[in-house]
């Protein structure tokens, strides 16, 4: 991500890190990254409000989604809202987006991938327990292979969403979402609710249904 900010390449440039030491993840959190998994960033010039720049972190997910699709029976995949994609339940593989821009538009757009092709990292209280795909599969995916899948597959869903908008990727993502018409638990910053996850609404927020009623949760983090 920092390389990506510093390069600010003029068109769709991907950076793949075959070791990471300076990982971050969703507010500024460290990012562990064990030796041999997948941390690379598309740095995406882009022209668009903010509110349409992340819904990236949707186009991303599908795109990781159809990548590793190839490489693990499509249904032992589910997708965590708001940016995470699970394995057999355990948490696979992160995304992160960090946005530049002027006024009101976003002009760059970096799109942070992290997958744990190799090894898991060591587990956090109450999050969704980390897994790998080695560990999972038994399959050995170096990292170079794996953007060779990747690329091609977020370049699809790119056009897909800039061709016909968001609901297509909406509806294709809430067809793989984790706990879908379950009870959940959300934490944003300055409330925790729970409820029944019914939904996303047209810009990407979680829709609860609550004891005090339906309630929409446009950012924070999912608990099971």
């Amino acid at each position: 991500m920092a390389e990506a900010a510093a390069r600010a390449p003029a068109r769709p440039t991907w950076i793949l890190a075959l070791r990471q030491t300076a990982g971050r993840g969703r507010r500024g959190r460290v990012w562990v990254d064990p030796g041999g998994n997948f941390a690379a960033t598309l740095a995406l010039p882009l022209r668009a409000p903010a509110p349409q720049a992340a819904l990236y972190s949707f186009v991303a997910a599908l795109a990781l989604h159809d990548a590793l699709s190839g490489l693990v029976a499509p249904d032992r995949l589910a997708l965590k809202w708001p940016n995470d994609v699970l394995l057999d339940d355990g948490k696979l593989s992160g995304i992160l987006l960090e946005s530049m821009g002027q006024g009101a538009a976003v002009t760059r757009l970096a799109i942070g991938i992290g997958v744990n092709l190799a090894a898991a990292p060591p587990p956090e209280p109450e999050a969704v327990p980390p897994v790998s795909l080695l560990g999972a599969t038994g399959h050995t995916v170096m990292a170079e292979a794996f953007l060779d899948r990747l690329a091609p597959a977020f370049a699809a869903r790119q056009a897909q969403f800039q061709a016909a908008g968001f609901g297509p990727i909406r509806a294709e993502w809430l067809a793989r979402a984790a706990r879908l018409g379950q009870r959940v638990t959300a934490r944003t910053t300055r409330e925790t609710l729970s409820g029944v996850f019914e939904t996303l609404d047209p810009g990407g927020a979680l829709v609860l249904a609550t004891a005090q009623g339906r309630r929409l949760v446009p950012a924070g983090e999912v608990f099971f």
